[in-house]
């Protein structure tokens, strides 16, 4: 893989066969749920993220109600000088959000939106928006995702999750392209089973949540607050969805705790939070990962973490150590 700063690394993203650059760039934070981003501001943050060499942006349908999507529409429809993949996410929208609303018109009538949130003919990578654990198991889900293909309103489809018995379930489809999960040094389980299995199936791994919300830049302490409408804020007990979402599940004091101990064992020259994304990174089977970004600084620096060099086993172990020490009692057994 080339070294220099002219391309980042990439790798194939499962069976959807195409590259995408192991630094993505989530698109929550540009939606909604994080407090305010000014267009301008986002469409700063996409610029920066794809100038530092990340070919691969994730959004979804329910992020701002479309406005994510409009947004990395416009830079798609603007920066036809890279090879972009973007993905995009349904399922939230249902109502009833039960198993039965996933059919083959509803999918239609999402989809149909999404392109046209996007500026697109075919979506490059459709996922199944953290459905009712019920819809992994689903023949006639997989047949209307197929269809969707046959049709050519998709190019390939993948399904994001939030346990590892749900992407143990997708992965043994065998059209499913990529699953998306939670992972990070903070929510470990997935290595356990999920990216061996996928690995062996040819499947592609999308690492979220990178940060755990951004317990892993290190700049939080016991004090730090977030806006009302962050879900930071209004999340943490999982009011509003899987409270895995919001800082891993992981208590905020804990996270607290065990960040700073993080960004103790921080070498010089690397931030904590491009130590974590290289963690990532260097897990045998990802194929990329997507931190959110507020600002176009912190999507430079998020791509810079491509370069930090691979983790050497004494700081493996002492991640491994940290984790077993002060967070596996607080997540392993949930998700």
């Amino acid at each position: 893989m080339p070294t220099t700063k002219s391309q980042m690394e990439r790798r194939t993203l499962g069976r959807s066969g195409r590259e995408v650059s192991v630094i993505g760039q989530g698109c929550w934070q540009l939606g909604a749920d994080w407090g305010d981003v000014e267009p301008s501001d986002a469409i700063g943050v996409l610029n920066a993220a794809i100038d530092a060499g990340v070919t691969f942006l994730d959004t979804a349908d329910v992020y701002g109600d479309g406005r994510s999507e409009q947004l990395v529409g416009k830079v798609l429809a603007d920066r036809t000088d890279v090879d972009l993949v973007v993905a995009t996410k349904m399922g939230r929208r249902a109502d009833p959000f039960d198993a039965s609303a996933f059919t083959l018109d509803a999918f239609r009538g999402w989809l149909d939106r999404s392109r046209r949130n996007l500026g697109v003919d075919r979506i490059d990578l459709v996922q199944l928006h953290c459905p009712p654990t019920s819809v992994y198991s689903d023949d006639r889900i997989y047949d209307h995702l197929d269809t969707m293909v046959s049709e050519g309103v998709v190019a390939a489809y993948g399904v994001s999750v939030e346990t590892v018995d749900e992407a143990l379930t997708a992965i043994a489809r065998p059209h499913v392209a990529s699953v998306q999960i939670i992972l990070n040094a903070f929510r470990r389980k997935p290595l356990e089973r999920v990216l061996p299995e996928a690995a062996a199936a040819g499947v592609g791994i999308i690492a979220r949540v990178p940060l755990a919300s951004g317990l892993l830049s290190g700049k939080y302490d016991e004090h730090t607050t977030f806006a009302a409408d962050d879900h930071r804020t209004f999340n943490r007990d999982g009011g509003a969805f899987d409270v895995g979402e919001t800082f891993s599940g992981v208590p905020f004091d804990v996270g607290v705790r065990a960040a700073q101990q993080v960004a103790d064992l921080t070498p010089a020259g690397t931030t904590t939070a491009q130590l974590a994304l290289r963690w990532i990174v260097d897990q045998p089977g990802v194929t990329t990962v997507i931190p959110g970004a507020r600002s176009a600084e912190q999507a430079r620096a998020n791509a810079e973490a491509a370069w930090v060099p691979p983790l050497t086993p004494d700081l493996q172990d002492a991640l491994r150590d940290l984790y077993d020490r002060e967070i596996r009692a607080h997540v392993h057994h949930r998700w």
